[in-house]
């Protein structure tokens, strides 16, 4: 490596901009509610103008300071950044702690052509290092080089190529975009705008919660609306539910194609590549081997038309969590290619089904019992004891959730891989590889040992997985299973 190689670089001058545009977006609404306050106490607006302005020249000279002390070497053994305006942190990452290289690109980056790397080592927080911005550019090249070094592979000039195209293994039209949408209904919408009234109400010249004062502006006759009899007010309720409805599906469709559009899953040389956004553009390569387990998810209402989710369960991170999207949307007959391409298959009709051990199910109705039965037993000394009775009629329906719940769960091993599949109304399967699970532990509360049955914890990087309610002997039996595999391969050599 030659001096010129490691000499510290900086991030694009561009950046600077992205960076002071995303300060002062989230300083607007503190900025907002100062510059109201010394309205009030200067009445003057050109001051709060004023304001206004040296809010912009500081955001812009914080971020240019922080770009100014920011830079970065590309080193033999590791990638280094120092930072640090007044206070300087200087930080390490070698090559085999890198679990993966993201490019994420939020809208005024992708307008100037520039893209945040990120180097994700797994282990989340302050352990990930991101670039911001580098040139696209230059983006995709450090990320294959990186990769190539971590892989002892041919470097340098064969990394600076871009990633080549692989086969396409999945991806959402516009059409499936809309459809998906309206299976992510979402009162988002509602809940900021409700918020924001909550929180910025003093902006407002009138109180936005005076009923009495939206009833003069509307002009509603509430007392005629009264005479008319509960069949008017059962149609004007019908029509604020359908209102709802209608912001709830248009939220959940915005929502949707904001998030995944342009959603395309390859497979290539690398591994998986999934790229994906309308505003915030995000590329991220998953290498096969670091893919840890799977989850498919659906829900109730979506189950029915066949419509499943799958993820991969990953030691890097995405959007703060080690499980990545791969087919958020998609029939079983689209999922299973992907499935097989990273070395896994899902249950079929020859998996050994077992069901969890009842006496699990009958402990939690009865304790689930006893939160209706406190209040109960309070109404009941009151001066309306039969009031007593509403609490209790929950029992019942908790009695039948758990009912419900035993008869969805299931889990079953075999020479390959576990399965456990759980949930009602959202059903869910996870399916992990023996020989890349880490560590089996079984655990038992004092019921569960009055009851012979046992939760078994399976180590796995990046995720969870468990399986709950096993009768005791069975779970020993799968533990010995697992252990059996984790001891035949050694995992710091799978490929």
């Amino acid at each position: 490596m030659t001096g010129a190689a490691l000499a510290p670089r900086r991030t694009a001058p561009l950046g600077v901009l992205v960076g002071a545009v995303s300060s002062i977006r989230q300083s607007v609404f503190p900025a907002a509610a100062g510059a109201y306050g010394l309205r009030e106490a200067f009445g003057n607006l050109a001051f709060v103008a004023a304001f206004a302005l040296l809010l912009l020249v500081i955001g812009g000279v914080g971020s240019f300071l922080k770009w100014w002390r920011t830079t970065y070497v590309v080193g033999a053994e590791d990638i280094r950044l120092e930072s640090g305006v007044l206070s300087r942190a200087a930080r390490s990452v070698p090559y085999e702690r890198i679990q993966d290289v993201s490019l994420e690109q939020p809208l005024l980056a992708r307008l100037l052509g520039l893209a945040a790397v990120k180097f994700e080592t797994g282990a989340g927080g302050k352990d990930e290092l991101t670039l911001a911005y580098l040139p696209l550019a230059e983006g995709a090249r450090l990320r294959e080089l990186v990769r190539d070094r971590k892989d002892d592979a041919v470097p340098a000039v064969a990394a600076a190529a871009a990633e080549p195209a692989g086969q396409v293994l999945f991806a959402m039209s516009p059409k499936r975009l809309a459809l998906f949408g309206l299976f992510e209904f979402s009162l988002a919408a509602v809940a900021v705008a409700l918020g924001a009234a909550q929180q910025l109400d003093f902006l407002l010249p009138f109180d936005v919660w005076d009923w009495d004062h939206w009833r003069e502006v509307l002009d509603v006759p509430t007392h005629r609306i009264a005479e008319l009899g509960p069949l008017v007010q059962a149609f004007a309720a019908l029509v604020i539910l359908l209102a709802v409805s209608v912001i709830g599906v248009t939220t959940g469709v915005v929502r949707t194609i904001m998030r995944d559009w342009g959603f395309v899953l390859e497979r290539t040389a690398k591994g998986f590549r999934r790229r994906r956004g309308l505003f915030n553009k995000s590329d991220v390569v998953m290498p096969a081997h670091r893919v840890q387990a799977l989850q498919l998810r659906t829900r109730w209402l979506r189950r029915r038309f066949g419509w499943q989710g799958l993820k991969f369960v990953s030691l890097a991170q995405d959007q703060g969590s080690g499980s990545h999207a791969v087919a958020p949307f998609a029939q079983l007959d689209e999922i299973d290619p992907i499935v097989r391409a990273a070395g896994f298959a899902l249950p079929d009709a020859a998996t050994d089904w077992h069901r969890p051990a009842r006496r699990a199910f009958i402990d939690r109705a009865v304790l689930s019992a006893a939160i209706p039965l406190a209040p109960a037993v309070g109404l009941a000394f009151s001066p309306e004891p039969l009031l007593a009775v509403v609490p209790l009629l929950a029992i019942p329906l908790l009695a039948l959730r758990q009912v419900f719940l035993w008869h969805r769960a299931r889990h079953a091993i075999d020479e390959r891989h576990v399965y456990a599949s759980h949930g009602w109304l959202a059903p869910r399967i996870d399916v992990a590889s023996r020989v890349k699970l880490q560590s089996v532990e079984i655990a038992q509360g004092p019921l569960a040992r009055r009851g012979g049955y046992a939760t078994l914890h399976l180590g796995l990087a990046g995720g969870t997985l468990a399986f709950h309610a096993v009768p005791l002997a069975e779970a020993r039996r799968m533990r010995d299973a697992v252990l059996d595999s984790i001891a035949r391969l050694d995992f710091s050599q799978l490929s």
